[in-house]
């Protein structure tokens, strides 16, 4: 999809600013689980996927962490719709969502647990959530 011409040199440069990853976000929930004794990998390659990461990869339990932005992965309770460029955007933000569902049907593919987050969720519910997961897998795997 070709990039639409910014609608003025004040949008240009704020979604220049836009991060893509280690978002405060992410940073927050990394920081909660290192805190509480977990390891995990950033910024892990989706297996058999170009140009897709998982923001945090507990790689020995195959349970994949994504914590999305409301406005880049629609959420249901805060995704707005620019007005300007409208069509370019609707495209470009409902391409994300299809991108974010053959992520997770690659990982579940690959044997992997998803766990799918909104930015605005609690880090330390977030956290909770997590470490509870990596808590079942490695029970499951002791039997």
């Amino acid at each position: 999809m070709p990039a639409a011409p910014p609608s003025t040199p004040a949008v240009s440069a704020r979604m220049s600013r836009q991060t893509s990853r280690d978002t405060g976000a992410e940073r927050a929930v990394r920081q909660l689980l290192h805190a509480s004794g977990y390891r995990y990998r950033t910024h892990y390659p989706v297996p058999g996927m170009r140009r897709r990461k998982i923001d945090i990869a507990f790689t020995r339990a195959r349970l994949a962490v994504l914590i999305d932005g409301c406005f880049w992965h629609g959420c249901p309770e805060h995704a707005t719709r620019p007005k300007a460029n409208a069509d370019w955007w609707r495209q470009k933000l409902d391409r994300n969502i299809e991108r974010d569902l053959e992520t997770n049907a690659q990982l579940l593919s690959e044997g992997w647990t998803v766990l799918r987050f909104w930015e605005h969720e609690s880090p330390a519910a977030v956290m909770r959530q997590v470490a509870a997961a990596v808590e079942r897998q490695r029970a499951s795997r002791t039997k």
